[in-house]
């Protein structure tokens, strides 16, 4: 074996416990890494030679020993003092150059032994590594075990969860239809409670009116007799004397003339014997007898006429007793005839009790349904709310597992990747001591010492050692990456502030984590703030609003999202896209109906609804609200003030319009006139007579004649005054800032102009106005004319008053539809093509109806045929105009989810109160009309698809299927 002895820089290894490794290797060249080489320092070389130990390391300063790993070729190189080398070969070596070399000769065998160790350690590692990998597969296997049975329970629950819904739906739907079932025998019963309260009102009040009647008559027939017998009497009576009279003065007459005529005679022949030369003396003395015997004859006559009068007389007294008598059975059949009215009027106050009676039994009835129907409600959502939380449980545990299999298979690869780097090392180790061994460079005395497999470097710099302990190559970590780098490692060393805690520690950073770490950390729970549980809530809360949205859709009641196009408003129209709810009707003053409003407004706004129209909100004489007295008292019977706010505030939340309902057409008076007319006002419009029309014939007004009709029942105002005007403006903005009112609707708008409408509407700016313009229709032999031209021209007159600030309800069109509807659906066409109510002339001030407060509920002044309801919405809300649906038939009637239906149509269509409409088909049989471009509708019971029309292009899906009352069709 050659040895060769070469001289080198003295080195010294730090020991391998003071090694660590940071970030900032990277950033300064001399800081090694001693997890992949070892740090070497040069030390000032010493020019003696001395021995020294550490550990049981015999050390030799300035002498490094090397060997090659091939034992027939041994090198020694020996390096001087100066640093020149002088390579030295001897053929015969002194005793101390043997020593030297037998002292090689031992380092080396314990290197080699240090080497087999090495070895020995290295294969052992390895068996650990192929030992990991066999668990790491076992635990794979088992991972992927439980895996399977973790999704196998998964879909069994999600097969129970489907079978409880589909459960839970069928219940829903049979206690639906329960409900329904109930709610219309409740109503079948109180139509039956009320014709027998009808009838038993009839029967009890039949003989009553009967008796009183026949009394009555009775009393008439014999008041009527008494004064035709004393009549007759009286009649009979003249009519005798008269005749006696006449009979005696024809006597008396004839005896005159005779007597006459004998007159005549004796002058005669007086003058025949005067002529004749007798004496006239005894001719005169006859005549004056016969005068006297005249005179005697008269006398008699006026005494018969005296005791004629005293006779009349008799009979006139007579006359005033029958007269009398006539009276008195006048008196009589007064007085049975104000006992018939109290009659009446006790029938009808107990008629109305037994109503009242009647329809608290009802309302109790419907309050049990409602309490039963909220019960079945409650339980249903309790039921729902176990069924989520044990899908939430069951979806938790899958994610717990599924996050446990994660965090296994992560630490078994960092286990692994900890082996795997466990091992480069040592096998890096060994390559590096090896290398060291036979490299062949430096010029100063060094020793290399091999200690247990680490490479320890000890320099005498203590400045150096003790700033690299204490400040280290590492730097300060945030406190996030220090909890990630814990749940990853937690046996990371700390950072050493004291040198005595250096030199104490017995942290060893190249174990590895060893099977059980390995597990903890795989099963251990998640913390607050790591990456992995942010990302995890992150997860659920996208997937809660993922489920919410699908929910939502499944309901097909999307909210109308507004575009900026959409939200520009007009005078009169609002959106142009307005669906107006009638909040109210004409019984709903009964109760504290702005608390009952309120929390309907998320269930209208979800239907589509995009304003309310509320009942009158100031004070009135009448409880509906249609009197009113005080204009700025606003707590009324429908609620306070409190609630009224309240309420708007409710449909404000949810995106909805309020419409006051205002009566600018009359007021009533509070205080009488000194005449006794009432006529003055009180509050804080104090008005008087001259704020009312003259032409008001039961008022008394001294103000201008009158714009429009005569409300009779309370004092018209007169709008032409110009503090009226001021003030009603006014309060108009009182109720728009200070309640947040966003239009309205004007009552009896034929009592005023539409110029003044103009004015107020300009005034207050509302979103939305509507004008009650309400006359009849034409009719002939009690048909309703085909031509209705002449009452929709004087409803767009007074829209066109308004300058089209004002829309105004289409009675045109819902006095059409009730006869069109009937089998007469050529009714809905006119001569040019359009639709026959306002809609045809001015759609974007139309406002269509069927019913309100005043045509249906409990008034039913012009009540829509009942069976043909479903027909009437299909026709206004997938028409041009405004649609208005009436509070009975969305809540009362069971009309929700069909109207519901209709407006989800008319949304995707994109109908609105301009869309244009063509009509195809009008006659007996039904009627067909395509509006705006992706929507048509066909009313009655005959054949038709637009497939079978050549002018509708494209592909269509029908909506809505309704037999032969309606069918949409939508285009794709």
């Amino acid at each position: 074996m050659e040895t060769v002895l070469l001289r080198r820089p003295t080195l010294r290894i730090l020991p391998s416990q003071y090694l660590t490794c940071s970030s900032s290797c990277n950033k300064n060249a001399s800081n090694l890494c001693l997890v992949q080489r070892p740090l070497i320092f040069p030390v000032p070389r010493r020019r003696k030679r001395k021995l020294w130990y550490n550990e049981n390391w015999l050390c030799k300063s300035r002498t490094i020993v090397l060997s090659s790993m091939d034992d027939s070729n041994d090198i020694f190189m020996d390096v001087d003092g100066n640093g020149d080398d002088i390579p030295s070969q001897r053929n015969q070596p002194s005793k101390s150059e043997e020593n030297e070399l037998m002292a090689a000769k031992r380092a080396l065998s314990e290197v080699r032994s240090r080497l087999e160790v090495t070895e020995k350690e290295r294969d052992q590692l390895l068996e650990e590594l192929a030992d990991s990998e066999v668990k790491q597969q076992e635990n794979m296997a088992n991972i992927a075990l439980d895996k399977d049975l973790a999704i196998a329970e998964l879909e069994a629950a999600k097969s129970l969860f489907n079978q409880k819904i589909q459960e839970t739906v069928e219940e829903k739907f049979s206690l639906e239809s329960k409900l329904v079932l109930a709610k219309e025998d409740a109503v079948e019963l109180a139509v039956q409670v009320e014709k027998l309260a009808e009838i038993a009102f009839q029967q009890a009040t039949a003989h009553i009116l009967e008796d009183a009647q026949l009394r009555i008559s009775a009393a008439e027939t014999s008041a009527a007799e008494a004064a035709f017998h004393i009549e007759e009497q009286i009649r009979n009576a003249a009519e005798g004397t008269i005749m006696s009279i006449v009979e005696q003065s024809k006597d008396a007459i004839e005896k005159a003339l005779d007597v006459a005529e004998k007159a005549s005679d004796h002058a005669a022949k007086s003058a025949t014997l005067f002529t004749d030369g007798s004496s006239p003396v005894d001719e005169i003395v006859s005549v004056q007898s016969e005068n006297v015997r005249l005179q005697n004859i008269v006398n008699d006559l006026e005494s018969q006429l005296l005791i004629t009068r005293d006779d009349l007389n008799k009979l006139k007294v007579k006359l005033e007793q029958v007269h009398a008598q006539v009276k008195a059975s006048e008196i009589r059949a007064d007085d049975a005839e104000k006992a018939l009215l109290e009659l009446q009027e006790s029938s009808r106050l107990k008629t109305a009790k037994q109503e009242e009676d009647i329809k608290n039994l009802v309302d109790k009835m419907k309050k049990d349904v409602a309490e039963r129907k909220k019960a079945a409600s409650k339980a249903f959502k309790a039921e729902l709310e176990s069924i989520k939380a044990a899908i939430d449980a069951a979806k938790e545990t899958s994610c717990s597992r599924d996050h446990a299999y994660i965090r296994r298979c992560e630490a078994l690869q960092r286990s692994l990747r900890a082996a795997e780097a466990a091992s480069a090392m040592w096998r890096q180790r060994a390559e590096t001591v090896g290398s060291l061994l036979l490299k062949n460079e430096g010029d100063e005395d060094a020793i290399l010492i091999a200690n247990g497999g680490r490479i320890d470097l000890l320099t005498d710099d203590d400045s150096q050692k003790w700033k690299l302990l204490s400040d280290g190559p590492r730097r300060e970590i945030p406190l996030w990456m220090a909890r990630r780098i814990g749940t990853i490692r937690p046996k990371f060393p700390p950072r050493k502030i004291d040198v005595s805690e250096a030199l104490t520690s017995q942290f060893c950073p190249m174990e590895s984590l060893k099977p059980d770490e390995v597990w903890s950390i795989a099963q251990a729970k998640p913390k607050e703030g790591d990456t992995l549980i942010e990302h995890v809530f992150e997860k659920e809360t996208i997937e809660k609003k993922r489920k919410a949205l699908e929910r939502v859709l499944q309901r097909k009641t999307i909210k109308w999202q507004r575009t900026p196009e959409e939200t520009k408003l007009e005078p009169g129209t609002g959106t142009g896209r307005e669906i107006v709810f009638q909040g109210f009707n004409w019984e709903s003053w009964r109760r504290k109906w702005y608390l009952e409003l309120a929390p309907k407004a998320a269930d209208l706004s979800q239907s589509g609804i995009t304003a309310v129209w509320f009942p009158p909100p100031t004070q009135s004489v009448a409880p509906q609200g249609y009197m009113p007295s005080d204009l700025y008292n606003l707590n009324s019977a429908y609620g306070s003030e409190e609630e009224l706010k309240h309420c708007i505030e409710e449909m404000h939340s949810q995106e909805l319009l309020a419409l006051g309902d205002v009566v600018l057409n009359h007021r009533c008076a509070q205080k009488q006139s000194p005449n006794g007319v009432w006529n003055i006002y009180g509050g804080k419009l104090a008005w008087g007579p001259e704020a009312i029309v003259c032409d008001d014939p039961n008022f008394q007004g001294r103000g201008n004649p009158s714009s429009g009709d005569i409300f009779h029942a309370a004092p018209n105002v007169d709008h032409s005054q110009e503090f009226v005007r001021r003030d009603i403006k006014e309060w108009l903005n009182w109720l728009r800032s200070d309640f947040g009112f966003d239009g309205w609707r004007l009552d009896f708008a034929r009592g005023f102009s539409g110029t003044y409408v103009k004015e107020y509407v300009e005034a207050s700016n509302p979103a939305f106005a509507i004008g009650e313009y309400w006359d009849s229709l034409a009719y002939e032999h009690g048909n309703l004319c085909y031509n209705q031209d002449a009452h929709r021209q004087r409803i767009v007159n007074w829209i066109n008053a308004t300058g089209g600030t004002s829309s105004a309800f289409d009675v045109t069109t819902k006095g059409i539809l009730h006869s069109a509807l009937l089998n007469q659906y050529w009714r809905l066409i006119d001569p040019q093509g359009k639709p026959t109510g306002v809609m045809g002339w001015w759609p974007s001030r139309a406002v269509t109806f069927l019913e309100n407060h005043d045509t249906g509920s409990t008034q039913g002044h012009w009540p829509f045929p009942r069976d043909k309801l479903t027909q009437g919405y299909a026709y206004i809300l997938t028409h041009p105009g405004t649609p208005v649906v009436f509070y009975d038939h969305f809540y009362d009637f069971g009309l929700r989810d069909i109207i519901t239906e209709l407006i989800e149509a008319r949304r995707r269509a994109g109908i609105h109160c301009r869309s244009s409409i063509k009509i195809y088909h009008a006659n007996n049989e039904g009627y067909v009309a395509h509006v705006g471009d992706t929507l048509t509708v066909k009313l009655g019971h005959f054949d038709w698809n637009p497939s079978k029309e050549n002018n509708l292009d494209g592909s269509w899906q029908k909506f809505v299927d309704k037999g032969s009352d309606y069918q949409l069709w939508l285009r794709q």
